[in-house]
């Protein structure tokens, strides 16, 4: 039986070979490039661009983004792509106030939207391993039926919490820091050090970029594939409601039914930009971040430069997206083409082989 995945990786590590000043412009050529746009804009807008406040601004909005990028980081990592977490992201940070608005104690919400995370990645795994239907299409149709219900749930309109019935508690999570740095971005980097952790050290990281990588062969060395899709998914819906329960604090008792599916382009954007660095040709927390930081850094200096044009952002997140898949694509390639040429070099030929060679030559 065929089996299908959205997203394959072809090589995990990139090949040996090539000169040190090639392999370091591959390995860190997006941390060169960061840097190099960051010195651009602290040049071109020193007064607002390189400034303490700026940089609160932009840890402080882009945590959420950052969490939503590592949530679907870490399906691709298994081969897999989940479209669902930015309807996802809208639903929980919905419900992460109106269901406090209900009476609920904001603790219950928390654990209820955790849990609601964790049921949404296992209904996304059951389509995918039990149904069989392409992580794409299956995320996709679940993304729709959670904005429905989001919809649904709150009539097309925005909560707004005008009585102050929920807990201040809940807002602290997103207004505390540590030193200069807001909370809600302590928070994710603690994410993406986890993520890089696991996936680095222990064994399920290893078992998830084999499962990615060739998943007939990691079943036949005893990998339980479905296993590590499922809690692929999983961890995907549960970084999901973590993303919503920040937004929700961060935006102090009004949530918005429409607001998730702008955060999915910027996370897809980063986590495949991410794919090109660090490690390339494999998806990784480092590099994800990277991808962040490169879209935040390039979309708020043109925002400084170029202010009132509200068509940057999705112009730079989409032409970042087509670049990073461009990128990926021509490096797969040419290290397929090259794994093809070393198998054949290496491959002894027989004495017929040879001699049908030497006489078809000679012809």
């Amino acid at each position: 039986m065929a089996l299908h995945t959205s997203v394959r990786s072809t090589a995990l590590e990139p090949r040996k070979g090539g000169s040190a000043g090639r392999r370091l412009l591959t390995v860190y050529g997006m941390v060169l490039l960061t840097v190099l746009l960051f010195g651009l804009f602290a040049v071109l807008k020193p007064d607002t661009f390189p400034t303490l406040l700026n940089f609160k601004l932009l840890t402080a909005g882009n945590a959420v983004p950052l969490i939503l990028a590592l949530a679907v980081t870490v399906p691709m990592v298994a081969g897999k792509i989940d479209l669902s977490v930015g309807y996802a992201l809208g639903l929980w940070q919905v419900l992460a106030l109106s269901w406090q608005l209900n009476g609920l104690d904001y603790r219950l919400v928390i654990l209820l939207v955790l849990v609601g995370g964790a049921v949404v990645g296992l209904v996304n795994a059951a389509l995918v391993e039990l149904a069989q239907v392409d992580a794409f299409i299956a995320t996709l149709a679940t993304g729709q039926v959670i904005f429905a219900i989001t919809y649904w749930h709150t009539g097309g309109r925005q909560v707004v919490d005008s009585d102050g019935r929920r807990a201040a508690n809940f807002d602290a999570l997103a207004t505390w820091s540590l030193g200069p740095v807001p909370g809600p971005f302590v928070i994710a980097v603690v994410l993406a050090v986890g993520l890089w952790a696991v996936l680095e050290f222990l064994p399920v990281g290893r078992y998830l970029y084999a499962v990615g990588a060739n998943p007939r062969a990691a079943e036949l060395t005893g990998i339980r594939r479905r296993h590590y899709v499922v809690g692929s998914m999983v961890t995907s819906g549960v970084l999901c409601a973590i993303g919503g329960i920040l937004l929700s604090a961060r935006q102090g008792g009004v949530a918005q039914a429409n607001i998730g599916p702008d955060f999915l382009l910027p996370a897809l954007a980063a986590a495949f930009l991410g794919s090109t660095t660090i490690r390339p040709g494999r998806v990784n927390a480092w590099g994800t971040v990277l991808g962040v930081v490169v879209t935040t850094i390039g979309i708020s200096g043109l925002q400084q430069l170029l202010p009132g044009r509200f068509y940057l952002d999705p112009l730079f997140n989409g032409l970042t997206l087509v670049a990073a898949i461009t990128i990926a694509s021509l490096a797969s390639r040419k290290r397929l083409a090259s794994a093809e040429r070393h198998q054949v070099a290496a491959t002894p030929s027989t004495p017929d082989t040879a001699q049908s060679t030497t006489i078809g030559s000679t012809v």
